[in-house]
């Protein structure tokens, strides 16, 4: 084959797999460039037939109506006191048994936070709520945050035990040879090692927790629920308005993509070094 065919064969090699990206990713953008759509039409647009893609006129109002509710920042710090208390301690605790798991080769254990990760969380959700009820917690936060690690640390403990097997053991090995404790070598040697890995567990653990659903409609209260439940809460028979639902939803979504966005040279780093290993 001579150089010729082989660049002609790279460059087909290249265009295939962007259209296979493409082919991938275009029913997630279209659904995003459709709600972004609707969340910037007057509702008469978003009832036309055939529908408006790019209206005549910009409906800002329906981004102003969710920010003016009474209730929106409620629901907002309600979504940022549960998430980042589960993704901290999920981190907290995920982090140290990752390493604990990866080093002492414990497969077993390992099999158990598999089975924990890939158990739905509805098989906790009737135990645990009668356990609230009986403690009278339901209708505050506190269930949410205990909820919520169900599923945020065993994700954490899993991509850490993935990403801790990949990583060289002579830099241990040094530092435990010249004095250090086993906490002072997880702390100084093999944490700052593991940042993409860290950011990868950071990032999936806070997406679970802030998107989850099903726990905040059975646990919270009225002055309790986190935003996703709120945004489900818009939806009623009376009347549908489109615009002010998908502007709510974008809201929802901002804060999570935005961090992915910021984070992304973490994630990619974390993804390639291994950190989901296994996942």
């Amino acid at each position: 084959m001579n150089p010729r065919q082989i660049a002609l064969h790279q460059i087909l090699g290249r265009i295939g797999l962007w259209l296979s990206v493409l082919v991938i990713v275009s029913p997630a953008i279209l659904f995003f460039l459709w709600m972004a759509s609707l969340s910037l039409k007057f509702e008469i647009d978003n009832a036309s037939y055939p529908p408006v893609f790019f209206p005549e006129h910009i409906a800002w109002k329906n981004y102003a109506d969710v920010f003016a509710s009474n209730r929106f920042l409620t629901y907002f710090s309600n979504s940022l006191i549960v998430t980042g208390c589960a993704t901290g301690l999920a981190m907290l605790v995920g982090v140290p048994a990752g390493y604990g798991i990866a080093r002492m080769a414990a497969h077993k254990s390992a099999i158990v936070i598999l089975i924990a990760r890939i158990t739905p969380g509805l098989s906790y959700l009737i135990p645990l709520f009668l356990l609230f009820q009986w403690l009278g917690l339901l209708g505050t936060l506190v269930p949410q945050i205990i909820i919520h690690l169900v599923v945020t640390v065993p994700i954490v403990i899993w991509i850490m035990i993935g990403y801790f097997e990949t990583t060289p053991l002579e830099l241990e090995e040094a530092a435990l040879i010249d004095g250090a404790t086993r906490w002072q070598v997880f702390r100084h040697v093999a944490l700052p090692i593991a940042r993409p890995g860290l950011a990868v567990a950071f990032i999936l653990a806070v997406i679970f927790s802030w998107n989850n659903f099903v726990f905040g409609i059975v646990l919270a209260g009225r002055e309790t629920r986190t935003l996703p439940v709120a945004v489900y809460n818009m939806i009623s028979f009376d009347q549908l308005s489109w615009g002010p639902l998908a502007a709510a939803a974008l809201i929802v979504t901002a804060p999570v993509l935005l961090l992915t966005v910021l984070a992304q040279r973490q994630i990619v780093a974390g993804l390639t070094a291994g950190a989901v290993k296994g996942g």
